[in-house]
């Protein structure tokens, strides 16, 4: 019996070991990261991008896409907060990571939507900071919706 329970006690750790090993594959991110993430090793969304210019993404905002003839604005207001269309979402005062997750998403074809993956695919990192750093310093419209019925 005394050979079993050193058996035991010395299975119990190297299976911790193992089960431990298995969750956190060295090397690898996790596959809800866009393709970008997962190639350069990002451990998040926004991990790796530069500093964002809210003052470089407003212009950024001016400018139409080659793939789509629209700009930022066209579709969301000047602020981000008068969209185009009702489904369309209010972008002012919104999370610079959310927004920042989101066109690199788009950009990646990891998100895809008619409009957006064309307008963002040729973004850079840099414009997506500066798009981000942009809309999150616009005045809110955002509510919350708790206890909204």
């Amino acid at each position: 019996m005394s050979r079993a329970l050193t058996t035991t006690r010395l299975a119990f750790p190297l299976l911790a070991v193992l089960a431990f090993a298995a969750c956190t594959p060295s090397g690898e991110t996790p596959a809800e990261h866009s393709s970008a993430d997962r190639s350069e090793g990002h451990t998040s969304s926004s991990a790796g991008l530069p500093a964002g210019h809210a003052e470089n993404g407003e212009k950024r905002s001016l400018v139409k896409s080659k793939a789509t003839s629209q700009s930022c604005i066209d579709c969301h207001g000047k602020e981000g907060n008068a969209p185009l269309d009702p489904t369309y979402p209010k972008l002012g005062g919104q999370y610079a990571d959310y927004i920042a997750h989101s066109l690199q998403m788009y950009r990646d074809g990891d998100r895809e939507h008619p409009l957006m993956s064309g307008q963002a695919k040729d973004l850079t990192d840099q414009e997506i900071a500066d798009l981000a750093a942009y809309f999150s310093t616009r005045p809110s419209q955002l509510r919350d919706l708790h206890g909204v019925h």
